[in-house]
């Protein structure tokens, strides 16, 4: 057997799609508030990408700049500020944060129906509770990329290897709530394997490479791989690498999400989602 990829570019771009014609049947502009405290090369890279993105699907994206010495009341303040401002409906905080600041205080701070990361844990109860709310965007994707496949979540038993708050969690909880048996691990579970061989679908988002190989998977399984791991081989050479063992468990999943390529795509479409569903509520 030769999995199916289950493609994160393919599916995002068909996400972007519908969007495209979602904002512009509704006549009402979209925007995106996005704070940005310092000079990291990778943030201030990931923000440039993310306003051309949004750009592409009719997003307006307005960056909110901090300088590098930003205390825990100047970004609070600028995320307070963007609450009250009517016409700001999708508000999110870019990280890292400066040294000492703390990050879930600040997340914590935007407004719940502004939150389009999903990361303020008013969102997160609603999840669990089955109310409308903004869901983390990776675990949107993870449960987005399982669905796609046509497998039934009803009754199908799901293992996942990792239980963050805004990831391994809410995925559980979305599962649950399709009425699929889950099983909630990490990285110590013991005998782990034994429960991902009797598993119809398995979710890695561990953070460890290589910790699915292919006799941990049984025939015709949909694996789905959100680890983001960075690995250097001899030459120094550097390279983005999941949880799975991907040429091992392809070769008995009936479906497997790549890395790169994967959920990376998918998350930023979901946060795209999330946004236009803010605006226009």
């Amino acid at each position: 057997m030769t999995a199916q990829l289950i493609d994160g570019k393919v599916l995002s771009a068909r996400v972007r799609e519908k969007l495209v014609t979602r904002i512009k049947s509704s006549m009402r502009p979209v925007r995106l508030d996005a704070v940005l405290v310092g000079n990291d090369r990778s943030a201030s890279i990931y923000a440039e990408n993310q306003a051309k993105t949004c750009a592409a699907v009719g997003i307006d994206y307005r960056l909110h700049r901090l300088p590098e010495g930003a205390t825990y009341g100047d970004i609070a303040g600028r995320v307070l500020l963007l609450n009250t401002e009517e016409d700001v409906r999708a508000v999110m905080l870019h990280l890292p944060l400066p040294a000492g600041v703390d990050v879930e205080r600040v997340q914590s701070l935007i407004a719940p129906e502004k939150d389009v990361e999903g990361v303020n844990p008013a969102n997160i109860g609603n999840v669990v509770y089955g109310r409308r709310s903004l869901v983390p965007c990776t675990a949107l994707a993870a449960v987005e990329m399982i669905e796609s496949t046509g497998i039934e979540l009803r009754g199908a038993r799901v293992v996942i290897i990792g239980a963050s708050n805004i990831v391994g969690k809410p995925i559980a909880v979305l599962l649950m709530r399709a009425e699929a048996t889950v099983i909630s691990t990490n990285k110590f579970t013991r005998e782990l394997a034994a429960l991902t061989r009797t598993a119809d679908v398995i979710v890695a988002a561990a953070g460890v490479v290589n910790l699915i190989r292919g006799d941990m998977v049984k025939a015709g399984a949909v694996v789905v791989d959100v680890g983001i791991n960075r690995v250097v081989d001899a030459d120094g050479k550097s390279t983005t690498v999941g949880d799975v063992n991907f040429a091992e468990v392809s070769a008995h999943a009936a479906w497997i999400s790549p890395v790169p390529g994967g959920v990376g795509p998918m998350t930023v479409a979901m946060l795209l989602r999330n946004t236009v569903d803010a605006a226009l509520r």
